[in-house]
This record gives structure tokens, C-alpha cells and sequence, in this order.
């Protein structure tokens, strides 16, 4: 842990938990995949996991996290699990249950950090069922408010369920619901953050209120791109990253990485592949220059690669 600690810093929440300041991500994380991916991830020094009951890979996390602890690799406070509440489950009376049934999967007694995956509710039609839709195929949507969610999740902590809880894909205008109304402040806000949409608006405003930003889809969903036509052009593939890339002696992800951290946000990039796992960690061993951060900065056009298309008639859509 201590070589660790020496390679990757740490974000402080405002419940003083130290946050490492990178991660795993395993949204589409496949059965089998992911069980091994997390294991070797620990291995090489990733602290920080992030999962989520509606990716149905808790348990694959879980049973790597435990494997390591039985190793002796780690030490349950070593690792920083991060997983979330389903959309399904925002009625207040299933949210503890929810929770439990992850820590379940997860085979461990709490959580460092519990999320509400979005302010967006869907009818609750049992728990597999994380996407209801009707017989034309629409998704079933609740309007159960998110701040009732919220005030449901605040007894996680005081049931030591989890360390800490927040949100994610929350604008500015429902963050300051949850800010104004509740009696807990959310001390994350997970979104997209990428160059293509580097959050500057919603950066400065968490920054001012002490909510940690967490960076989904980091590096533009490259895979996505290669394969779906009129999907944004991630930077990756920018002559102009490949160029900072070689003037660092480093991969165009790693620059993309390393953007993202200068800008105080907290990667979280999900890979199987074992070459690019060790690539993306490493990215505290150089530094963008201001000029660097301006070429990166530019890509900024505010086009998402996970706008949630399919929830936009939804009450608290949160990207109009």
C-alpha cells in the first residue's frame, strides 16, 4: 500500500474519507471478464473500484475484492468500493433494501462511497428488471422525486451500511435541491467528463460546494466510435493528443488521464486489456503544461457520449 499511496494521490471528501484519484471502471464489464480484470487490477495497485447494481457485475467485483483480502494483497480499508442505487429502487422503502442486496453481491459490510446512479426513477417491476418498458417497448418511468431518494439514503450512514453516499449524472440546478432541502450533502457527483465534455460549468460549481467529481467514459467510449456511425470523434485519436503524447513520451490515453486529473476530476476508465490497466495508472509521473491543458481544453464541445437518449422525456432528465 505504501508504494501505492506514493503513485496515486488522493481526493479528501468532506467526510474525510481519502478517495484515491483514479480508478476502475467496469460498466459492460462481462461475466468472467471481470472477476479477473479486478483481481489484476488490484495486483498492480488499483485502489479504487467502481461498480453499480444495474451493471450485474457486483458480485464478480466482490469476489475479487475478497480474494485479495484472503491474499493478503489488501486490507478491506485498503480499497475504495464505489457502487450505486438503481434507478428502480428510488420508492424510500426499497433503498436500505437495495443497499443490503448490495453489499450482498458485493460480500462486503459496507460500501465507501453509495451513489444514486441518476436522479431518474423507473417503475419498480422486480429486481432484475432494471429497465422496464411496456409492450411497445418504452421505458416505464416513475416520478418519484430524487430528493425523497435522497433523504431515504442518509440512514446508510448512520447504519454504517456505507462511508459515504452521492450522486451521479446530477446537474447543477438538482444538486442544489439536495444542497438546499437535505440535511447530508452529496460528497460525489459522478458524470461523463472527457475532453469532449470537460464539465467546466459543473467543475467550478462542485468545487465551490466540496462535492468530488468523479469521470466516467474518461476516455470518449473509443470503442463505441470505431463501431456506431455520427458518434463523436473521440480525442484519442487526435493528431493533436498524439503529438502531446509523443512530446511526453507517453499514450494518448495517458495524456487524456492526466487531463482529467490536472483538472481535479477523478478518472475511473474501465479496460480488460492488461498493458492498457497498467498505461492508464500510470499518469502521476508527468505533468501537462499550462499550454498542453489549453490544446486539451479545446476539444471541449459539450457533445456526451452517454446523452441516455432513451430517458429524455423523463421528468428530471437531467441534460436538457
Amino acid at each position: 500500500m505504501e508504494g501505492f499511496k506514493k503513485m496515486v494521490p488522493f481526493v479528501t471528501l468532506t467526510t474525510g474519507q481519502k478517495m484515491p484519484q483514479f480508478g476502475l471502471g467496469t460498466y459492460l464489464s462481462t461475466e468472467g471478464e471481470c472477476e479477473e480484470t479486478t483481481k489484476y487490477a488490484i495486483d498492480i495497485g488499483y485502489r479504487h473500484l467502481d461498480t453499480a447494481f444495474s451493471y450485474f457485475n457486483e458480485k464478480e467485483v466482490g469476489r475479487a475484492v475478497n480474494a485479495k483480502i484472503a491474499e493478503g494483497i489488501i486490507k478491506r480499508d485498503d480499497i475504495f468500493v464505489v457502487t450505486k442505487l438503481s434507478n428502480i429502487h428510488h420508492d424510500p422503502e426499497n433503498v436500505e433494501r437495495a443497499c443490503r442486496m448490495s453489499l450482498a453481491n458485493l460480500g462486503l459490510d459496507y460500501a465507501d462511497l453509495y451513489l444514486m446512479h441518476t436522479p431518474m426513477g423507473m417503475e419498480f417491476h422486480g429486481d432484475e428488471d432494471t429497465a422496464p418498458k411496456n409492450a411497445a417497448g418504452e421505458l416505464l418511468f416513475s416520478d418519484r422525486d430524487y430528493l425523497d431518494t435522497w433523504k431515504a439514503m442518509e440512514p446508510l450512514l448512520e447504519k454504517g451500511l456505507v462511508k459515504g453516499i452521492g450522486v451521479s449524472n446530477f446537474n447543477i440546478p438538482q444538486l442544489k435541491i439536495l444542497l438546499e432541502k437535505s440535511s447530508i450533502r452529496p460528497v460525489v457527483n459522478q458524470v461523463e467528463c472527457n475532453p469532449g465534455i470537460n464539465q467546466g460549468e459543473l467543475r467550478t460549481f462542485c468545487q465551490k460546494e466540496g462535492i468530488a467529481l468523479i469521470s466516467y467514459s474518461p476516455l470518449g467510449r473509443p470503442h463505441y466510435a470505431a463501431k456506431t456511425p455520427n458518434f463523436p470523434k473521440p480525442a484519442l485519436q487526435d493528431d493533436r493528443v498524439k503529438a502531446l503524447a509523443e512530446k511526453h513520451k507517453k499514450t494518448p490515453g495517458q495524456i487524456i488521464l492526466r487531463f482529467l486529473t490536472q483538472l481535479g476530476t477523478t478518472p475511473v476508465p474501465k479496460s480488460a486489456n492488461k498493458d492498457r490497466l497498467k498505461d492508464n495508472l500510470n499518469i502521476f509521473d508527468f505533468e501537462l503544461s499550462p499550454e498542453d491543458m489549453s490544446v486539451m481544453e479545446s476539444f471541449n464541445s459539450g457533445e456526451r457520449t452517454c446523452p441516455f437518449t432513451a430517458y429524455i422525456s423523463h421528468k428530471y432528465f437531467p441534460f436538457k
